[in-house]
């Protein structure tokens, strides 16, 4: 968590310790294995960042609410560095070289893993572009490097593996024979954790079982909240071991309540009906 210590301490003769992978990720997934995560990363990549700074002002109230850990920029750990001491934090290090394209044309790497330390995060997490031309180089060089320097200290890489690109473009990109692929090969570069793309097909266990570690749902369609939770329902019901949810937290009129649904789904296995209940039941207003 932001505040404490920087993942590093001394024993008792005076030597030098580093906190193991493992510890992180245990800050990171709960004990049940799984995770219900916020990003709140969308200004280092979109103009369309409303209810960002709402939701980040809030944390408390989420982490209340059932969030496990929160994927933020670097500005943000220096903006909300009171308000993020109550979660457990991921550093996005990488961001979009140009912030108006919204289809995130190309990113690059602003922050590495000593940043990370610096701010006591869990974490960190970069974008790859398996198949996306001059990029998918660009992307996979990125995540190696970060990988290597992250060996060193025990730090847990998350890659945000996204076929093709940024959006979905087309068939391919949105195909789970693609993104079990992509996947995995995230993985053979050293990520932990892979966060991706899941389509609501029963082939999205096809991107589990390939991936070879533990994966986070990308926060899915924008559509109404029972369909959305039907959705998450079927993200878990095939593996995955939680969800990464931007906008779907963010633009909800309800924030609270949909991150207290979302535990429930996750680490609960509710259906989607109790879920919608759940929502229902819990406020915002603070």
């Amino acid at each position: 968590m932001l505040g404490m210590s920087l993942g590093v301490f001394f024993d008792q003769e005076g030597k030098l310790n580093i906190l193991s992978k493992l510890r992180r990720l245990n800050q990171i997934f709960a004990s049940d294995g799984r995770a219900v995560v916020a990003a709140l990363d969308g200004f280092v990549f979109s103009k369309a960042t409303t209810g960002i700074d709402a939701t980040s002002a809030r944390i408390a109230r989420l982490v209340d609410a059932g969030l496990d850990a929160a994927l933020v920029t670097y500005g943000q750990a220096q903006t909300y560095e009171h308000e993020l001491t109550k979660v457990t934090t991921i550093l996005r290090v990488d961001a979009s070289t140009d912030v108006y394209d919204p289809s995130v044309t190309k990113t690059a790497a602003f922050f590495d893993v000593n940043d990370a330390l610096r701010l006591d995060a869990a974490g960190i997490v970069c974008m790859t572009f398996p198949g996306a031309d001059s990029r998918e180089s660009e992307s996979h060089q990125m995540l190696a490097r970060l990988a290597r320097q992250a060996a060193e200290w025990s730090m847990p890489v998350i890659a945000e593996t996204l076929p093709f690109g940024y959006p979905i473009t087309s068939t391919q990109s949105d195909d789970p024979h693609y993104i079990a692929a992509a996947a995995r090969f995230s993985a053979e570069l050293g990520a932990d954790i892979i966060k991706t793309r899941f389509t609501g097909t029963a082939d999205d266990a096809l991107i589990v079982k390939n991936a070879s570690r533990p994966v986070l749902a990308l926060g899915g369609p924008k559509t109404d909240t029972l369909t959305y939770f039907k959705f998450v329902y079927h993200c878990i019901e095939v593996g995955a071991r939680g969800v990464a949810v931007g906008r779907n937290i963010t633009q909800d009129p309800n924030p609270v309540g949909m991150v207290a649904a979302l535990h429930a789904l996750v680490h609960e296995n509710v259906k989607p009906e109790l879920a919608f209940d759940i929502y229902k039941r819990q406020t915002t207003n603070d």
